[in-house]
C-alpha cells in the first residue's frame, strides 16, 4: 500500500492497476468467485418468493454503493465530469442493476445486462484498473463489489428469476452496444479534460491480450471480439436448447 500512496501523492489522476499474476490479483479473483459462487448456489435453495427478496437485496446494494460513492466525491471535492457520469459500460450494467427490479419486467434490459455487464465486469475483475484511486479501502473495495454484483446478478437472474436468452439477443445487444458508443464518443469530445468514458479516446492501461493496437484501431479490433465473445456467450448458457 506504500506504493499506493506514494503513487497517489504525486499524481492526481493515478490509474491503479493490479496484475493478475500477483498475490494481490490472485487473491482478489479467488474472493469474488467464491462470493459470487456462493451466493448462487444460496439462491438455488431458497424458494421464490426468497430468491426474488435475496435478488432485490443485491439490487439495494448496488444503490447504495453508488449514491453512497457519488456524494463522498462530491462531498470531499473528488467528483469529476470526465470519469464519474455513468457512461462506462461498467457503470451502464450497475445502473440497470440497480432499477432492474424495480420497473416492469424487460428482457432487452436484462439481456444488456447479461451480456455487457457479465462480460465487462469478468474483463474488470481479471484486469483491473481502478481509475484515479486514492488510495482509500472503500473504493478498493466497491471496485470489486461493485464489479461483482454486475457478474453475479444476470447469472442469478437467468437461473433463478426464470429469465431467459431470447434468440439473436446477442446481436441485438450488439447493436445497442455501437449505438451507445455513437453516443459517448462526441460526448468524451465535448467535455475534453482527458474524459474517457468506454474508453473510446484511449485504450486502458491494462495488460489484457484482447486490448491491442493504437486509436482507433483498438476499437475496430473490440468490435470483432466483443461479437465473438457475445455469440459464444449465448451459445454456452443456451445449449441446452441447441
Amino acid at each position: 500500500m506504500n506504493l499506493i500512496l506514494y503513487n497517489f501523492i504525486y499524481s492526481k489522476d493515478l490509474h491503479y492497476i493490479i496484475d493478475l499474476q500477483s498475490f494481490e490479483g490472485v487473491r482478489n479473483l479467488l474472493i469474488s468467485s467464491l462470493v459470487i459462487v456462493s451466493i448462487l448456489i444460496i439462491g438455488r435453495n431458497l424458494n421464490k418468493s426468497y430468491k426474488l427478496y435475496l435478488a432485490k437485496a443485491i439490487c439495494i446494494l448496488a444503490i447504495i454503493l453508488t449514491c453512497y460513492g457519488h456524494i463522498i466525491d462530491v462531498i470531499n471535492d473528488n467528483w469529476k465530469l470526465h470519469e464519474d457520469l455513468p457512461f462506462h459500460l461498467c457503470s451502464i450494467s450497475n445502473l440497470i442493476t440497480c432499477i432492474i427490479l424495480f420497473v416492469p419486467r424487460n428482457n432487452k434490459l436484462f439481456e444488456f445486462l447479461f451480456y455487457c455487464g457479465f462480460l465487462g465486469g469478468l474483463m474488470a475483475i481479471l484486469t483491473p484498473q481502478i481509475n484515479y484511486y486514492d488510495g482509500g479501502h472503500f473504493m478498493y473495495f466497491e471496485y470489486y463489489i461493485s464489479h461483482g454484483i454486475i457478474i453475479l446478478f444476470p447469472l442469478y437472474m437467468f437461473y433463478h428469476l426464470e429469465m431467459k436468452l431470447s434468440k439473436f439477443s446477442w446481436l441485438k445487444t450488439f447493436f445497442i452496444l455501437n449505438i451507445l458508443m455513437v453516443i459517448i464518443m462526441p460526448i468524451n469530445y465535448l467535455i475534453g479534460s482527458g474524459s474517457n468514458y468506454m474508453y473510446l479516446a484511449e485504450s486502458p492501461k491494462i495488460d489484457n491480450p484482447l486490448v491491442f493496437g493504437d486509436w482507433p484501431y483498438y476499437i475496430l479490433n473490440w468490435e470483432i471480439i466483443v461479437l465473438i465473445l457475445f455469440y459464444f456467450t449465448y451459445l454456452i448458457f443456451t445449449r441446452k436448447k441447441l
